[in-house]
């Protein structure tokens, strides 16, 4: 048996088997992924120009690939779109070829692509700054990195209620829930990768369970749960879950009595830098002082204004 390596957070292969087994009836909680990909769509629907070579990362039974069918015009815009999965099981799902690979080890030809696409799979990846630079060397000049992952809003009310039942039971709470990072961390690290023009936003979805055992269905079947390298000393016992749904009823439910689940879906875009791309003006070239433009004096630094 594989020892536990400290380094990594994530188990990749307890993942791809927890992704394996939930392939074939994954199309009925795909609600994340179709807002994902059809998101990615709107997206590319605003950029004016083609994508020769494209890849999807993470693609599992070609949802992208489907979204940009329903687009109508966006297939004018792609050429030739490549899929890869962590699953084959999951690979296996959609209509023709792509390539299982991990996204921890992505074997990427520098200057091959023109458009990396990757939808919920980024919050699983160990080495984030390893991979983001990756597919910045992978990308030929003004090509476009465009990535959406769980933020760190995700399943907060999960979280809570788990630590509350633990810590009554344990006397301390174990990491039971992934972490998740935010816009602005994933903003500063495609700049660290080297990406040109890098936006960061936020869609905070809320969805609905008649408990919380709904929502834990809903995860497995997503192959969602978490999977980390090292395992928590403590069991996560039947009587805390049952304590921790009691939580989640009592302090995230509505007057109907179904309780709320937050998914945050971050998008980051980058483009590999070009000359032919936006650039800041540097310092003191603007001609027009910001006071001018206000109708306002200008103070001097140190000079105290008179009220």
């Amino acid at each position: 048996m594989e020892s536990p390596n400290p380094t990594m957070l994530f188990d990749r292969q307890l993942l791809a088997r927890r992704r394996n087994r939930a392939a074939k009836g994954f199309g009925a909680v795909a609600f994340l992924k179709d807002r994902a990909v059809d998101d990615v769509c709107e997206r590319l629907d605003f950029i004016n120009r083609r994508f020769e070579q494209a890849l999807d990362i993470g693609s599992h039974g070609g949802y992208l690939a489907a979204a940009i069918a329903r687009h109508g015009d966006m297939r004018d815009k792609i050429g030739a779109l490549t899929e890869s999965d962590l699953s084959p099981a999951m690979l296996a799902q959609r209509v023709g070829g792509g390539f299982v690979a991990d996204e921890d080890h992505m074997p990427l030809a520098p200057l091959s692509l023109d458009l990396i696409v990757s939808t919920l799979g980024l919050h699983w990846v160990n080495d984030v700054p390893g991979f983001l630079a990756q597919t910045r060397l992978a990308l030929r000049p003004d090509g476009l990195l465009l990535l959406t992952f769980l933020g760190g809003r995700t399943l907060q009310e999960l979280r809570a209620c788990l630590a509350q039942a633990e810590t009554e039971a344990y006397g301390e709470a174990f990491a039971r829930v992934s972490p998740f990072a935010d816009a602005q961390d994933g903003a500063q690290l495609l700049q660290r990768a080297g990406f040109a023009l890098p936006v960061a936003d936020s869609d905070v979805v809320t969805v609905r369970y008649t408990n919380l055992f709904g929502l834990l269905r809903d995860l497995k079947a997503m192959g969602e749960t978490a999977a980390f390298h090292q395992k928590a000393p403590r069991r996560l016992t039947r009587a805390i879950i049952a304590r921790a749904a009691d939580l989640y009823q009592a302090n995230h439910s509505d007057v109907d009595g179904k309780v709320r689940a937050t998914f945050e879906l971050i998008t980051l875009t980058g483009w590999a830098p070009h000359e032919s791309q936006q650039k800041p003006l540097p310092r003191g070239s603007a001609k027009m002082r910001l006071a001018d433009a206000l109708g306002t004096r200008e103070i001097p630094t140190g000079e105290k204004p008179i009220g």
